[in-house]
């Protein structure tokens, strides 16, 4: 049901197989209202947009007998993969709709659709934790009366988790939901209002806490989380699927989606995108146009963009630089940049979750002091410190050298050729910032010469890698009859930890 076929920190790229279709994720289903739709199914259809997402109770109340007469796909005029919402949102909206839970899971059942989702309670945006330990207690409730038809037919069924804010019930709703037994997708909820407010390092947290207690082989879906500029994040912590009407509601007011933030058309003097809409029109132009038709066109040019971040997503899984990816966009805002530190304090959970060997390698890039925390760097680091034993020489000399981040690899620097001329067949250890130490016999392995970083970086990646020196050092300086030091006046942070490793272990220090 669920396949999948590439891997990097959380994200996955996978195959999830439907009645109608195969849907590739991560991917976003575009909302869809009947009674309103500027874009057709058709266009959306030719965006590539295989699976959509309607709303069932506003099928029930205003076109129940048809639905049921003709199925949605008819209804609809849609071969594809049609997803159905049960309501929830107009229940976390106006407090109560007028169909039961199980009234509206036996009615999406009924008219064929391929994707559906239970009835409920949201959390959503409650401060009131007696009220929000109240909607899990009811989802689960309301899941375990639906799994009777979950574990019939061939819909694939959602399983909302609850708790919003509070994190405690975040974890408790997804590790009683892991469960419940026939559904094939579980779905945060209450994302919304946190999103509304870009309150995206909580949405991180809620992701993570629902994730670690979730089965893996069955996928994840965010509700209305449709900006672009959340994606990457979101999928590096573990989210396959989202849905969103934001295309076509920003569109209406006239606002035009980037990866990066919105814009008002208003504001725009050139379009920063060349998609068909944007190489065909100007600003103006859409200003110049009739409401209908620049809504639709602006919603064309939104779901371009989220194709484009989506496309863009899958070949940095593909290529193992999804975190590179994540640090680009997390620049892009502050909330975002807030997110993207709560993701990097994740960095044993994603180095547990990430693949160690991938079928494309690419060399890694480090920027700044969060970059420490990349699954590459962790997993390296922490095989130096628990698994990895010196090949010590005859003579028993260790040098300590600085690993030039511009001079790779280490053994073929001039600082280690000059240090061989003075030390002879020593055991060459190199000390350097983000990965700590680099025995010579390590040197060429991936990624501790398939890596760019600054030459000077952050205090914070220093004095861990001064810490990691000091590690080494403790752990096998009784293997050692001699320990010397040198430093580069080029790499300022080698005099630092020359100079600390001097005092702390009478390590004597040597200008190279």
């Amino acid at each position: 049901m669920f396949e999948v076929r590439d891997k990097d920190l959380a994200g996955r790229i996978g195959r999830l197989k439907t009645r109608h279709g195969v849907i590739e994720t991560p991917y976003l289903f575009p909302v869809v209202d009947p009674r309103r739709q500027e874009v057709s199914l058709d266009e959306l259809r030719s965006l590539g947009y295989n699976a959509i997402i309607t709303n069932a109770y506003f099928l029930w109340k205003n076109r129940r007998e048809e639905a049921l007469n003709r199925g949605i796909h008819s209804l609809l005029g849609f071969d594809g993969i049609v997803m159905t919402d049960s309501g929830a949102y107009q229940v976390l909206q106006y407090g109560s709709i007028d169909v039961s839970p199980r009234e509206i899971v036996e009615f999406q059942s009924s008219i064929g659709v391929d994707i559906g989702v239970i009835l409920d309670l949201p959390t959503g945006a409650s401060k009131d934790k007696k009220y929000a330990e109240h909607t899990v207690k009811e989802t689960l409730r309301r899941a375990r009366d639906a799994s009777r038809i979950a574990v019939q037919g061939e819909t694939l069924w959602v399983l909302p988790i609850q708790g919003g804010r509070f994190l405690d019930l975040v974890e408790r709703s997804a590790a009683e939901a892991s469960r419940i037994p026939g559904y094939s997708i579980f779905a945060l909820g209450s994302p919304t209002p946190l999103m509304e407010r870009y309150v995206f390092s909580l949405v991180v947290e809620m992701i993570h806490r629902a994730r670690i207690h979730l089965d893996p082989s069955r996928p994840l879906h965010l509700f209305g989380a449709g900006h672009p500029m959340l994606i990457p994040i979101a999928v590096a912590m573990g989210v396959d699927l989202f849905d969103s009407a934001s295309y076509i509601l920003y569109a209406r007011s006239g606002r035009y989606l980037t990866e990066h933030g919105t814009h008002r058309l208003d504001e725009l003097s050139y379009f920063p995108c060349s998609c068909p809409v944007c190489s065909k029109h100007s600003p103006e132009e859409l200003r110049e146009m009739d409401a209908y038709e620049r809504t639709r066109l602006l919603a064309l040019h939104n779901l371009h963009v989220v194709r484009r971040v989506l496309g863009e997503v899958k070949q940095a899984i593909r290529e193992g630089r999804l975190w590179e990816l994540v640090e680009a966009y997390a620049r892009s805002h502050p909330a975002l940049y807030k997110a993207y530190q709560a993701m990097a304090g994740k960095g044993s959970w994603l180095e547990a979750m990430d693949p160690r060997v991938k079928g494309i390698v690419k060399g890694i890039f480090l920027y700044d002091c969060l970059s420490i925390m990349r699954p590459e760097v962790t997993r390296y680091r922490l095989f130096i410190k628990n698994t990895y034993t010196p090949r010590i020489p005859k003579d028993r000399i260790l040098v300590l050298l600085p690993g030039d981040p511009e001079d790779k690899p280490f053994t073929a620097s001039s600082i280690y050729y000059e240090a061989r001329s003075l030390y002879g067949e020593a055991h060459y250890v190199f000390y350097t910032p983000f990965y700590g130490v680099v025995p010579q016999e390590l040197d060429s392995a991936y990624p501790l010469s398939q890596y760019e970083a600054p030459v000077n970086p952050c205090r914070s990646v220093v004095r861990e890698m001064v810490r990691d020196i000091g590690s080494y050092v403790e752990r096998f300086q009784s293997a050692y009859k001699g320990i010397y030091a040198a430093y580069s006046p080029r790499l300022k942070w080698s005099l630092n930890a020359c100079r600390s490793l001097s005092a702390k272990y009478n390590v004597r220090c040597v200008k190279l």
